[in-house]
């Protein structure tokens, strides 16, 4: 694998960096599904580009993260023109990457990556718990006669027998989708946007407590006032001040091993809506390391 100097990757970190890096950003900007906005196969790159506006002191911290974690990123390759080819693909990707306990990174493009991008996590653990951001339930079995669109990417994870799930901000969802959740009740739990003023985060304890974690975050779940730089946004998401207590003791209580941000179509001239998914990818690393032990 090639990687960008530090200084063109993600934060733009103007030094070599000081330690190995545990931390691969994987830029995949994968857009085969999208079903209504397009261009989240700019989405990484306009990542990239926004993390080095990003401060590399984290003031909750009291630190600089990037300098305990070390962190590098891939240079962009080409992807491959078939969806289940791309995600085998990816899936190589973070094997290789897991392979040298190391913490990936994906920057999507759309949010059918997540399938392929934990599946080398489902061979590595005996179980896998998803932590998943999002306005949509993405629980079809398929959307527009394609099994692997960006619709039926939780439903895809759930293939792999060890995985469960936990959505945050689910909003939108088709009768399909919840006839499924509540038939395996077992296996999907939904904080629903609607609850967010009662969701009870001590509940997180019974999901995630000494768990291995993935995160999964389809930036639509922000609220749209917030984010509308998304093919599908939603009224009644979720605010920075949400999502952060979340990540950040799921990332207390478990072992989280890898991540994806994906969704985020960029709108030209409007860069705030990049930078809100560069912080948030810093936090999400941070969180990660800074609770490892």
């Amino acid at each position: 694998m090639k990687y960008l100097s530090p200084k063109k990757g993600f934060l733009g970190i103007d030094a070599e960096l000081i330690r190995s890096p545990q931390v691969i950003v994987v830029p995949f900007g994968l857009e085969k599904t999208v079903s209504y906005g397009g261009g989240t196969k700019n989405g990484p790159k306009e990542i990239i580009k926004a993390s080095h506006q990003v401060e590399l002191f984290d003031e909750e911290l009291n630190k600089e993260p990037y300098k305990e974690i070390g962190i590098t990123t891939l240079k962009p390759f080409s992807i491959k023109s078939k969806i289940d080819n791309a995600l085998d693909q990816l899936s190589k990707i973070n094997k290789d990457i897991l392979s040298n306990d190391k913490f990936p990174l994906v920057f999507g493009g759309e949010h059918s990556i997540t399938p392929g991008s934990i599946k080398p996590f489902t061979e590595k653990y005996n179980e896998i718990t998803l932590l998943h951001f999002d306005a949509h339930a993405d629980l079809r079995e398929s959307y527009q006669g394609e099994k692997f669109s960006h619709a039926s990417a939780i439903k895809r994870c759930l293939d792999y027998k060890n995985l469960k799930v936990v959505s945050f901000g689910i909003r939108n969802l088709s009768k399909e989708e919840m006839d499924f959740y509540n038939n395996n009740r077992d296996r999907i739990e939904i904080f629903w946007g609607k609850d967010k003023q009662t969701w009870d985060l001590s509940m997180l304890n019974k999901f995630f407590k000494n768990k291995n974690v993935y995160i999964t975050f389809d930036v639509d779940g922000f609220d749209a006032s917030i984010m509308p730089a998304t093919g599908t946004p939603e009224p009644g998401g979720m605010l920075w001040e949400d999502v952060l207590p979340i990540i950040k003791k799921v990332c207390q209580i478990s072992n989280v091993v890898g991540a994806d941000i994906n969704e985020l179509a960029p709108i030209k001239n409007f860069d705030s809506y990049n930078f809100l998914v560069a912080k948030l990818a810093y936090k999400i690393i941070s969180y990660s390391f800074e609770f490892k032990n």
